[in-house]
């Protein structure tokens, strides 16, 4: 799995970040998403497929 991220898409819901802390982030100033890891680990798949659906601006792209 790789994770692509559309930043002018972002509306800085964060819902990415709490369905999976440890592969997005958001700026400070701005809320804009920030990934933390480009390529998760298995262990990680379900909860960035959350991510993903959870997106209201579906900024989060996937590639298996």
């Amino acid at each position: 799995m790789r994770i692509e991220i559309d930043e002018e898409k972002c509306v800085g819901g964060g819902q990415c970040v709490m369905a999976a802390a440890e592969v997005f982030d958001q700026r400070d100033e701005d809320g804009i998403v920030v990934l933390l890891q480009s390529a998760p680990g298995p262990e990680w798949y379900e909860a960035v497929r959350r991510a993903a659906v959870l997106c209201p601006a579906a900024a989060i792209r996937i590639i298996e």
